[in-house]
């Protein structure tokens, strides 16, 4: 079955890391300012297309580093994630605000960042600039860190504990 266009042009956002480095590099020499985010992205909800859309607002060119399925494995248990990576990567590369979407294996995104050198690394409101332990490494090429407000009352544990609920199953 043929790609559509929007679906190619999504395709296209998702890449390896030597296309992510050069991309990355074309955009700082054009001047761009670049973001990095990551995470896994498992159930896309508002709060997600919120953060993002926020992140993108700190710079030129959003990257966003996704965790793999065995990297969400090793962080969220053996029952996560629930939808595969190949098609977390293709949601988030159909949202604007994202231009480059970066699969990674490892369970911190220390490896990718190198690769970035981000301007900015931007990370949701539950977490504190001071305790992500990706800060120094950030920090220490030049780039900031800034904490993105959260949504409150939206989070892929709490979808999931819901749709348990409602579909009478205990979380």
């Amino acid at each position: 079955m043929a790609m559509s266009n929007s679906a190619a042009q999504a395709a296209a956002k998702v890449v390896g890391r030597e296309q992510l480095g050069r991309a990355v590099a074309e955009a700082r020499g054009a001047g761009r300012r670049v973001v990095f985010t990551n995470g896994c992205f498992d159930i896309l909800h508002i709060g997600h297309v919120r953060y993002l859309a926020d992140a993108r607002a700190l710079g030129d060119l959003l990257v966003v580093g996704l965790n793999s399925d065995a990297s969400v494995r090793r962080l969220k248990g053996e029952r996560r994630p629930l939808v595969p990576q190949d098609e977390r990567a293709e949601m988030l590369a159909h949202l604007a605000a994202v231009d480059l979407v970066c699969i990674f294996d490892e369970d911190t995104p220390d490896e990718l960042i190198k690769v970035v050198r981000p301007d900015v690394h931007a990370k949701g409101g539950d977490y504190r600039a001071d305790d992500l332990p990706e800060a120094p490494l950030v920090r220490s090429l030049g780039g900031q860190v800034v904490i993105v407000p959260l949504v409150e009352g939206r989070s892929t544990t709490l979808i999931v504990n819901r749709i348990l609920s409602v579909y009478g199953a205990e979380p």
